[in-house]
């Protein structure tokens, strides 16, 4: 059998790399900080090799994916998010526990959240519901009744983990979609009171203790200074030390002397901005933006509503992890357990974002490969 090596070329000639050109940019910045980061534990030394592990796997899920037409995410929308919702049920029932919270399902060396995945799985099924139903009015409260529905059950599944902010994080992740698809003003009003009240609800029965520390510890890290404020205050000294320019890659003092706690995870931007400067974070910053804009680019140039609705709903999942992650070490934000995309270390989340660019250079290819 012999192949045709002339459409084989004209295959990739009009392959759309630019999703996976930045999200592979901003990883290798990541696993350089990541080596930088961990090396003053020994016990994490070796983390960044495990990381590039997880890098391969993501970009050949990720690339695979890309290759399947934009249909087969319609199709498998709904049995996709069946499937992963039935997931988050065996982790509540069986589920690995570990840090104080039962996230993980574990099938011998394969250690994976379903709660990631389900981000994905919740923009594939909002997308197909808002393809079908209501496409050309503005919504209103009767008719978010149904997707609020299919984003508030896995949601509160995640959140019964607890995993409050991957689980709020669905909820704004279908604001986002929602808006998108164009909400009636009375509607947002309307939203803004539920929130509020809710939010007014879920603080006083529906936190845990440590999560409203959390709150005034953001408010007011000093008033904990050694306890819950403890994070919060080493991330703001790492930030500022860094200053214009930074101390240099391998030089962070918080990250070498062991200060700042999950300097690998949640605060490794914190190390960034120590080592890199405000340059550095500069840089960074504009590398998620030209992502952001990217998605915001297809979801204007694709044809099919499921598609642009699909590719709203993944930039808002790079938007809101990258926008609360930077915010909560900022301390612009209470501190929450979301990593910051391709930067903090992590297989499930790496593999998320991994499809997640592989869905949209589907979609971006189906313009003219499909």
């Amino acid at each position: 059998m012999r192949f045709n090596t002339s459409v084989i070329f004209d295959v990739f000639k009009r392959y759309d790399f630019s999703f996976f050109g930045i999200c592979s940019t901003i990883f290798f910045i990541g696993i350089l900080n990541l080596y930088s980061a961990t090396q003053g534990s020994p016990h994490m030394a070796s983390l960044y090799k495990t990381q590039l592990a997880y890098f391969g796997i993501s970009l050949a899920a990720g690339m695979a994916v890309s290759f399947f037409g934009p249909k087969n995410f319609y199709r498998y929308a709904y049995t996709f998010y069946f499937i992963n919702v039935f997931l988050l049920v065996i982790v509540l029932v069986m589920g690995h526990k570990g840090m104080g919270a039962q996230r993980w399902l574990v099938l011998g060396p394969i250690r994976f959240q379903p709660s990631e995945i389900m981000k994905l799985s919740v923009v594939l099924g909002l997308a197909r519901w808002w393809s079908k139903h209501d496409t050309d009015r503005e919504l209103g409260i009767k008719e978010l009744i149904i997707p609020f529905g299919i984003c508030f059950v896995p949601a509160l599944l995640i959140i019964l983990e607890p995993d409050l902010g991957t689980g709020l994080l669905i909820l704004l992740i279908f604001f986002v979609m929602a808006f998108y698809r164009k909400l009636k003003w009375k509607t947002l009003v309307i939203i803004a009171l539920i929130g509020t009240i809710s939010g007014v609800v879920m603080y006083n029965f529906g936190l845990k203790d440590y999560q409203r520390r959390r709150i005034l510890t953001f408010l007011d890290p000093t008033a904990d200074a050694r306890g819950s404020g403890y994070n919060a205050i080493q991330s703001r000294i790492a930030i500022g030390s860094g200053q214009f320019l930074g101390k240099g890659w391998k030089k962070s003092t918080q990250a070498s002397l062991n200060y700042l706690p999950e300097n690998h995870t949640d605060f490794v931007f914190s190390i960034f901005n120590e080592e890199q400067g405000f340059v550095g974070a500069l840089l960074l910053i504009s590398l998620y933006i030209v992502l952001f804009f990217r998605f915001i680019w297809l979801a204007s140039s694709v044809t099919r509503l499921f598609d642009a609705v699909v590719s709203v709903g993944l930039m808002s999942i790079f938007f809101w992890h990258t926008f609360i992650n930077m915010g909560m070490v900022m301390g612009l934000m209470p501190v929450v357990g979301l990593p910051l995309p391709l930067m903090s270390y992590g297989g499930s989340s790496l593999v998320t974002f991994g499809l997640c660019c592989g869905i949209a250079t589907s979609l971006s290819n189906s313009r003219n490969l499909f």
